[in-house]
C-alpha cells in the first residue's frame, strides 16, 4: 500500500510527535515549580537587574535554579507560614522563601522553618550558597546576592547587593558542594 504523504513530509510529522511527548515529560520533571534559568550574566556573580538576580554563567546548573526559583516568588507579599503548607503561596515568609529557592534548585525536598534550616546542610559558608537561620529568621546569600524577607523592596521576599547585620547567632549552613 502506498501513501500520499512523502518521505521528508512523513520525518517532520515524526519529529513534531516526538516534540509533542517530551514538552510534557519535560514540565513534569521540575517537580511543579518551574524555574527556567537560561538568562545568565559573565563569571561568578550574580547580577541584580531591576530587582531580578542574573545568575552567573560559572555557576553550578542547581544555583542558576535555585535564583530562578526565588525570582518567581520575588514580588510575593510576606505571609507568616507562607510556603510551608504547599510550594506555592499566595505569599511567603522568611523560611518559606528560602526552602521555596533551594527546592527549586532540588536541594530540599521539604519547606523548613528557620531553625530547622540552621541545621540544614553542611557547617560554614559555600562557595555558591550560604544559608543563614536562627530560630526568629532566616534569609541567603546566592553567587553574590542575598535573597531575604527584610532589609529588601516590598513588604516579602527580594533580591538585595547589600548584607545584613546578623545578631541573634545565626548558624551558617550550605548545601553540600556548593
Amino acid at each position: 500500500m502506498r501513501s500520499n504523504i512523502s518521505f521528508p513530509r512523513l520525518a517532520v510529522l515524526a519529529a513534531l510527535a516526538a516534540l509533542a511527548l517530551l514538552v510534557p515529560a519535560t514540565a513534569q520533571a521540575g517537580g511543579g515549580l518551574s524555574t527556567n534559568s537560561s538568562e545568565t550574566v559573565p563569571g561568578s556573580k550574580a547580577k541584580l537587574v531591576h530587582g531580578k538576580a542574573i545568575a552567573p554563567a560559572d555557576a553550578p546548573r542547581r544555583v542558576q535554579k535555585v535564583i530562578a526559583a526565588a525570582n518567581k516568588i520575588r514580588n510575593k507579599p510576606y505571609k507568616w507560614g507562607g510556603g510551608h503548607g504547599d510550594w506555592k503561596d499566595k505569599g511567603y515568609d522568611c523560611s518559606g522563601a528560602v526552602s521555596y529557592a533551594l527546592h527549586g534548585g532540588r536541594l530540599l525536598n521539604t519547606p523548613l522553618d528557620s531553625t530547622g534550616l540552621s541545621h540544614y546542610g553542611t557547617k560554614g559558608k559555600g562557595a555558591w550558597i550560604s544559608v543563614y537561620g536562627n530560630p526568629s529568621h532566616a534569609y541567603m546569600i546566592v553567587a553574590g546576592l542575598r535573597f531575604d524577607t527584610s532589609m529588601t523592596p516590598g513588604d516579602g521576599p527580594g533580591w538585595s547587593k547589600t548584607r545584613r547585620s546578623t545578631p541573634g547567632k545565626f548558624k551558617v549552613r550550605h548545601p553540600k558542594g556548593l
